[in-house]
């Protein structure tokens, strides 16, 4: 197996709170720390983020400056027909707007590098959390849900960072700017402005208390529907066999409409804020509008101060009605951070691994003992219990027995995959929780009944097993397993590109680059599981043949359907309920006469009627 090669986290990723079994807590992180790790994103690209408020607040500090330009022009040069001074104000008003917008472009261009970048860090974040997360974290997820918070919440951020950022700036420059010149051109008409901020903020907070939660349904749903659609279209043929496509198209109504209907409930509450803040804006505007005229009337102050001041009232208003807008926008983002973050902060397979390093990593012989091992899943129902066995090194163990008898645990206990109970599990001696689990698992060859491969060339493929392969030997490994036969008659040969999962390819033609790949691991340890089940008998014979070169010097653990293909091996264990019932070589186990001879009568019986 690859050796994992994901980097570590950066010292800012705070660890949310867990239970003592190492799942995250229900609760969510609050708002507080979920911005200041989002914070610590952006601030990875300092100087392009120092850029972007530079070129906002000059942006913002231009546009402030036209309505004052525009009063003084009315009054120094309209009211007093200075067309000389008019001709001025008019350019230099030419020159704001244009260096206004040069300057907002700038920010944009700037603030779309930052956000970008800084969501490529989470996202390479997640996805090396995923890949030293331990396989139960796995089991208790479906693959929608972790895909849709790698690409759905990934998104709501991006678009939160993106839209957001610069928006608060501008609008707190401008708020606070036009405070200031409104201050200093009139008190009073200043103080009218600031009668519906009150307003604002009760009706922003109260929006508040459901878009936050909304948000997070909505991408619960969005979730779950993802994960159902992959698992249709994965599950395509035993949907069309079993002719379930009705009932699979009910279920997938049912969660839709689920999903539309989150969706509908947090528009709804996020889109009330744009026509209330309207309605705010244009009462301002109108309250100014007449007392200013009435001032302006009694000469009380100019027309050309009223012009401005009305300019300035909506630049007043506006940021508060962008703030409102942006909040819903940042609940959104804040909602998908935090199930970004939720993935991680769940801890990784070596953090209780209070063992780990406790042995230096060595290579393995392959002495491999079960001491009353004892696991489960889960803690009150056991898999294995009391296991005993020993492989000597060298040897070949097969492992047969009813489905769900546990053969297929035993792997995983060895993998560790999973933590035993209690027992010891014992490699050349050592227990196996002492040694590291990167150079345990890199010594591992594991040949599993479903193949995986990746949407990537064969020769890739194989050289997955050991990625400093040259050319020659990973088609030396094909060779070996009897796949350079199909390999070379392929149009590209071993630069054929399969499709996803290989599907361009036969289920044993599939399993053959597989065993290739294990070949060219050359694992101290090997495993198969249930290897050759979905090979024909011709295949079966070349991989047997291929075997007994790949088998020796190794300790191997096989789990076998087919009898016939484990008459050579070393030790046969057949596993019932968790408990070895039947140990010995495959004359021995038909000498006893017990469970063992049963089966291999009865598969020999069959393949007699055949």
């Amino acid at each position: 197996m690859r050796k994992s090669t994901a980097s570590s986290m950066p010292e800012f990723s705070m660890r949310g709170g867990h239970t003592p079994s190492g799942q995250p807590k229900a609760k969510p992180l609050n708002t507080q720390q979920t911005l200041i790790r989002l914070w610590q994103y952006l601030s990875m690209y300092k100087r392009s983020f120092i850029a972007v408020i530079c070129f906002t607040t000059i942006a913002t500090l231009l546009n402030l400056a036209a309505p004052y330009l525009l009063g003084k022009a009315i009054d120094t040069s309209i009211m007093q027909k200075d067309w000389d001074g008019l001709i001025i104000y008019a350019v230099l008003l030419l020159i704001i707007y244009l260096s206004s917008a040069w300057f907002t472009w700038l920010h944009q261009k700037k603030m779309v590098y930052v956000a970008q970048h800084a969501v490529r860090q989470m996202r390479i974040h997640i996805v090396e959390a995923m890949q030293r997360l331990p396989i139960p974290f796995f089991d208790r997820k479906t693959h929608g849900e972790l895909m849709s918070r790698t690409t759905n919440d990934i998104e709501n951020v991006s678009a939160s960072l993106h839209q957001s950022t610069t928006g608060i700036i501008t609008s707190v420059i401008s708020l606070f700017g036009s405070v200031i010149i409104m201050l200093y051109m009139n008190v009073w008409l200043t103080l009218l402005c600031m009668v519906t901020i009150p307003l604002v903020m009760l009706f922003t907070k109260y929006v508040a208390s459901f878009t936050r939660k909304h948000f997070s349904d909505q991408q619960k749903s969005l979730g779950e529907l993802n994960s159902y659609i992959e698992e249709t279209i994965s599950g395509q043929k035993a949907i069309q066999v079993t002719q379930r496509e009705q009932h699979s198209i009910k279920q997938f109504r049912a969660m839709n409409t689920k999903l539309a209907h989150a969706s509908v409930r947090a528009q709804i509450f996020s889109g009330l804020v744009g026509p209330v803040m309207n309605v705010l804006n244009h009462s301002s505007f109108t309250i100014i509008a007449a007392v200013g005229g009435w001032m302006a009337f009694n000469s009380w102050t100019s027309v050309g101060v009223i012009v401005a001041f009305m300019n300035y009232s909506k630049q007043f208003q506006r940021p508060i009605n962008d703030l409102a807008n942006q909040f819903n926008m940042i609940q959104s983002g804040i909602a998908g951070a935090e199930r970004v973050f939720e993935i991680i902060d769940t801890k990784n397979e070596y953090e209780d691994d209070t063992n780990r390093g406790s042995v230096a990593p060595f290579k393995i012989k392959g002495d491999v003992k079960f001491d009353k091992v004892c696991f489960g899943y889960q803690d009150d129902r056991l898999i294995l219990k009391d296991v005993e066995l020993h492989a000597e090194a060298g040897q070949t163990i097969a492992l047969v027995g009813p489905t769900g008898a546990g053969k297929t645990t035993i792997i995983n206990v060895i993998s560790r995959f999973y933590e035993i109970q209690s027992g010891t599990i014992y490699i050349d001696n050592i227990p196996i929780n002492q040694i590291d689990k990167d150079s345990l698992r890199s010594q591992l060859g594991i040949v599993l009944q479903e193949a995986h491969l990746f949407s990537d060339t064969i020769y890739e493929n194989i050289r997955y097993g050991r990625l400093d392969a040259t050319k020659e030997e990973i088609i030396e490994a094909a060779k070996i397993a009897n796949a350079h036969r199909f390999i070379m008659e392929l149009p590209q040969g071993y630069n054929t590109v399969l499709s996803t999962e290989g599907s361009n390819l036969s289920q044993g033609q599939r399993q053959l680059l597989t065993i290739a790949r294990a070949l060219l691991a050359s694992p101290a340890i090997l495993i198969l599981d249930e290897a050759t089940s979905s090979i024909d008998t011709r295949t079966e014979m070349h991989i047997q043949q291929a075997m007994k070169v790949l088998l020796q010097g190794r300790t191997s653990f096989v789990i076998a359907h087919r009898l016939s293909t484990i008459r050579e091996a070393d030790q046969i264990l057949f596993i019932d309920q968790g408990q070895v019932i039947e140990r010995g070589t495959h004359d021995e186990l038909l000498a006893l006469k017990g469970r063992y001879f049963e089966l291999y009568n009865s598969q020999f019986r069959r393949v007699a009627v055949q």
